[in-house]
């Protein structure tokens, strides 16, 4: 394969896989705050949720193998696996590594959710903003697109999407919260 082509392949595979990361992060904040009753049935935003994570993982290996191939910037197994190790931008690269790891805990206890307490499955889940926060800056720092308009538009819409989702949960639960209060 030509360089050019491994270049391709791991930028590619790194917008992908942060877009569906994305849209893993707002298809389970819709799932969190959706009324019990709503339509599509749970049951398929549950799925869509999990499937979008578990592919957003497939791409980031591609971003992996596309970056490590590539030979306009020589990276070692041990700069895609350890922050601050790179010579080529240490800090987005380590943003990168840190999100790796985050990004590995949340699919790993995901998949162990019926064998893992509650508490410890949802405290690792919660993972998943700073997991979002990291990647955005990732590619706003090291990404080769980073000073394109429409990258910043499209972080723009899903940074909006998921505030408004963050809001609507917050608001959610202070309802509850008050409901419950009047109750007693």
């Amino acid at each position: 394969m030509t360089n050019s082509l491994w270049w391709y392949t791991a930028r590619a595979g790194g917008l992908v896989a942060a877009a569906l990361l994305a849209g893993s992060v707002i298809a389970g904040l819709a799932l969190s705050t959706a009324p019990r009753h709503a339509r599509p049935r749970t049951s398929w935003r549950l799925d869509l949720h999990r499937f979008l994570g578990g592919l957003a993982c497939v791409f980031l290996v591609l971003h992996l193998a596309g970056t490590y191939f590539d030979r306009f910037v020589t990276f070692h197994v041990v700069d895609l696996v350890v922050p601050f190790t790179s010579h080529w931008d240490p800090w987005a690269v380590a943003l990168g590594v840190v999100s790796l790891y985050l990004l590995a805990a949340v699919e790993v206890t995901s998949l162990l959710k019926p064998r893992l307490p509650l508490a410890v499955w949802r405290n690792v889940h919660y993972a998943s903003f700073p997991l979002f926060a990291f990647v955005q800056l990732h590619v706003l720092l090291g990404g080769s697109d980073r000073g394109s308009p429409w990258l910043l538009g499209v972080i723009v819409m899903c940074d909006l999407a998921i505030a408004g989702l963050l809001v609507r949960r917050g608001l959610r639960a202070e309802g509850a919260t008050t409901r419950e209060a009047l109750r007693s």
